[in-house]
C-alpha cells in the first residue's frame, strides 16, 4: 500500500471527525492507547470545572448540586451503553483490581461448596496475584491452566472461571459467548476483564450470557492516569451477590449512618468508599465523547488499522527478524498489535525518540495500539516506515535505547 491509498482511507473514514477532539502534542504517532489514553479537550474542561467551579467555590453543596453523589452509577450506565449491558448492571468504582477481588469473592459466594476459582497462566500478572491473594483468604483455591486445557479444567468444583477478554500482550481476543456457556453448562460463573476491550471492541456482555466483568477507564476510555474502573453485574445476580467490601456507599441507606450493615439491593452494593469526584470527572467527559462513536464501527476502523499495521511491518521490516505474536485473523484478535524482536526494547526507545509511541512487554513484545478515534491509516502507514528505518539503519543500537527504565 502506498501513503496515496492510506489517505484515500481516511478520507473515507466516519470517525475522522474525532480527531480534533483529543489533546496530542503535534507530530506524534501515539501507539500507546492501549495502555493510557491521551485526553480529550473535554476531560480536560471537565476536570478544570470539578476543581476550579464545583470543589473551588461550590464546595460540600457540590454532593448534591453538581451530582458527586450520583456519579459513579451515572457514569456507570453511560459505559453500560458500550458494553451491551443494562445502565442498572454497571458502576463505577475503585481500581480493576479491587473490583476483580470484590466481584471473584461474589462469585464464590453465589457457588457455595465449590472452591476453585480457574484462570489461565498467561493472565495478566496482577489479576492472578489479586486472586491468589482471594483464595488465601478465602480458603479457596486458584487454579491457572494453559489457555489449551482450559476447556478440560472446568469441572464441578470450579466457582468461576476468570479470564481476560482480550490478552494483554498478544492482543488475542477469547470468544466471550462459547466460553461462558461452556462455564454454565459446569455450573461455573464466568467473570471477564475487559481493560483491553471496552472502548475497542464491541462487547455484548448480556447477548453472550455473561456473570461478572470489571475493566479500566484509562486505556481506550481515555479517563486519565489511575482513572476510576468499572463493574458489571448481570441483573439475575444483583440481589444475591455479595461484596467481601461492605462500606458505607453499598449500604441502603448511606446517610442513615446505622450501627449495623444492610447492603443495597442493587448495583450500589458493590460500591465502598467516598467517590473520587476529580477522576469520575476526567472519565465521563470522556465517556461522553466515547458515545458519540458506534461501538461497531470503532472496531471495524481499529481492525482496519491493524490489518494496515501488520501487513506493512510484515512486507517492509519482516527481513529483520520481526515476527507477529498477535493473531492475525481481525476476529481473533483485540486493537493492538505485538510483534516480537530479539532487541525489541531499543526498537520502541528508538521510535519513541522519533516521535513514534509503542511500548514494551518483556521479553521481546513490542507492542502497539490502534486507538481508532485519534489515528489515521496515513499514521500507520508512516509509523512503519519510521520502523523500517530504525531497523535498517541500526538506529536501536545506542546504549541510551538499551538501557532498560523501571517503567517504560
Amino acid at each position: 500500500m502506498t501513503r496515496d491509498d492510506a489517505r484515500a482511507l481516511d478520507a473515507q473514514d466516519p470517525l475522522a471527525r474525532f480527531r480534533d477532539a483529543f489533546d496530542l502534542p503535534p507530530g506524534m504517532i501515539y501507539l500507546d492507547g492501549n495502555s493510557l489514553g491521551p485526553p480529550p479537550k473535554t476531560a480536560l474542561a471537565g476536570l478544570r470545572d470539578a476543581a476550579e467551579r464545583q470543589w473551588g467555590r461550590d464546595l460540600i453543596t457540590s454532593w448534591n448540586v453538581n451530582g458527586w453523589i450520583d456519579a459513579p452509577l451515572r457514569v456507570g450506565g453511560k459505559i453500560a451503553g458500550l458494553l451491551g449491558a443494562r445502565p442498572h448492571e454497571v458502576a463505577v468504582a475503585d481500581s480493576t483490581s479491587v473490583n476483580l477481588f470484590k466481584l471473584a469473592a461474589g462469585a464464590l459466594g453465589l457457588r457455595p461448596g465449590r472452591r476453585v476459582i480457574l484462570s489461565e497462566t498467561g493472565n495478566f500478572p496482577t489479576d492472578l496475584y489479586v486472586l491468589e491473594g482471594l483464595a488465601r483468604t478465602a480458603g479457596a483455591e486458584l487454579r491457572a491452566v494453559h489457555p489449551d486445557r482450559l476447556l478440560d479444567a472446568l469441572n464441578e468444583d470450579v466457582a468461576v472461571l476468570v479470564l481476560t477478554h482480550v490478552h494483554y500482550r498478544t492482543a488475542r481476543r477469547w470468544d466471550m459467548a462459547a466460553l461462558t456457556a461452556a462455564a454454565h453448562a459446569k455450573g461455573a460463573l464466568v467473570l471477564w476483564d475487559l481493560s483491553h476491550s471496552a472502548g475497542a471492541v464491541a462487547v455484548d456482555l448480556n447477548d453472550c450470557g455473561a456473570d461478572l466483568a470489571v475493566g479500566c477507564g484509562y486505556k481506550y476510555l481515555n479517563g486519565g492516569p489511575g482513572a476510576p474502573a468499572f463493574l458489571f453485574v448481570a441483573e439475575r445476580h444483583l440481589g444475591a451477590i455479595r461484596s467481601p467490601l461492605s462500606g458505607w456507599m453499598g449500604h441502603a441507606e448511606p446517610f442513615a449512618f446505622e450501627h449495623g450493615y444492610r447492603p443495597s439491593g442493587d448495583i450500589r452494593a458493590q460500591l465502598c468508599g467516598t467517590p473520587g469526584v476529580l477522576g469520575l470527572a476526567a472519565l465521563e467527559a470522556s465517556i461522553d465523547l466515547q458515545v458519540q462513536a458506534d461501538p461497531a464501527a470503532i472496531e471495524a476502523k481499529g481492525q482496519s488499522l491493524c490489518d494496515l499495521f501488520i501487513a506493512e511491518t510484515d512486507s517492509r521490516c519482516g527481513r529483520f527478524g520481526v515476527e507477529l505474536a498477535t493473531p492475525r485473523a481481525a476476529r481473533e484478535r483485540g486493537l493492538h498489535v505485538s510483534f516480537a524482536h530479539p532487541q525489541g526494547y531499543a526498537v520502541v526507545q528508538a521510535l519513541i525518540a522519533r516521535g513514534v509511541v509503542g511500548d514494551y512487554r518483556s521479553p521481546d513484545l513490542m507492542r502497539f495500539g490502534f486507538s481508532p478515534l485519534y489515528l489515521s491509516h496515513a499514521e500507520v502507514w508512516d509509523a512503519v516506515a519510521i520502523l523500517e528505518e530504525v531497523l535498517a539503519t541500526g538506529a536501536w543500537d545506542r546504549p541510551e535505547f538499551r538501557a532498560r527504565a523501571a517503567v517504560t
